[in-house]
């Protein structure tokens, strides 16, 4: 399958996944045009995809518990995804997985799969409130649509509070998301997926365009199977603080029933000022 088909509709994670095809000692998957991201791919697509690759490498592992993503270099064409087990223990096994171009290293990611464990210790941290998905309005402004950048459209994002990029006072972003494609919406590599669907939390703070870039990304996962209506989740971003280029957000995603699916943190780089791109 070539870039030129691939562009020829607007594919969805699922399809996506569904044509990963093995070659040498890992899969080789295209991607399609709708899901770049400036010069590179949608970050949680590549996440997904490198999750993807060890899923189908290790067909018997547990659920996934926690990611560590280090988005290495722009994934400008397919790469090539492996993985391999580093340590097997008792309850928890530990996964590292790659994405190159040729020799290139583009992504680079740890997993960490744990089977369930009794514990008397049970916290959550329930969703704050938050009307429907159909009382609140898209996050994307018929009129700025031309301006997000692609992969946005794979995803149906709704503004819940805090503010769309260049429009806010705070670093804070708020709002129900989910896949387009119904296929796409269900099984935690989809999850992880749209888990990278906000801007950077200090965008609301820019009075102007800037390119930003995610560099590492923790994951936490907080439930074996988890599970939403409609394939709606409750996305938070919240930024802690920015200074020298670089930013810290935390983010969070809760189901339909206002528990917590995900905790994460996340590095990014901010090109507002004269350097270069990293």
């Amino acid at each position: 399958m070539t870039d030129d088909n691939l562009d020829s509709k607007s594919l969805g994670w699922a399809d996506i996944r569904g044509a990963m095809r093995a070659e040498g000692d890992g899969y080789q998957v295209d991607i399609p045009a709708n899901w770049k991201q400036g010069r590179t791919t949608y970050g949680g697509l590549t996440a997904a995809l490198m999750l993807a690759s060890a899923s189908e490498t290790f067909p018997n592992l547990p659920p996934l518990r926690s990611a560590l993503i280090n988005f290495v270099g722009p994934v400008t064409e397919s790469p090539l995804l492996t993985a391999n087990i580093e340590r097997q223990g008792r309850n928890v096994t530990s996964v590292s997985a790659g994405a190159h171009i040729g020799p290139q290293a583009v992504g680079r990611a740890e997993f960490l799969f744990g089977a369930a464990r009794d514990s008397h210790i049970a916290v959550d941290l329930p969703a704050p409130p938050a009307i429907s998905p159909d009382d609140t309005d898209p996050f994307t402004p018929e009129a700025a649509r031309g301006m997000v950048p692609q992969f946005f459209h794979n995803f149906d994002t709704r503004l819940i509070a805090g503010a769309r990029p260049m429009m806010g006072d705070e670093g804070y972003i708020r709002t129900w998301s989910r896949h387009k494609d119904p296929a796409s919406r269900t099984g935690v590599e989809s999850l992880l997926c749209i888990g990278d669907v906000l801007p950077p939390a200090a965008m609301p703070l820019m009075r102007k365009f800037a390119p930003v870039s995610s560099m590492s990304w923790i994951f936490n996962l907080l439930m074996d199977d988890p599970q939403t209506e409609d394939g709606w989740w409750h996305v938070e971003s919240r930024l802690t603080a920015a200074r020298g280029g670089y930013s810290s957000q935390v983010m969070r995603i809760w189901n339909t029933s206002g528990q917590l699916v995900v905790e994460g943190l996340q590095s990014i780089a901010i090109f507002d000022g004269d350097a270069g791109r990293r």
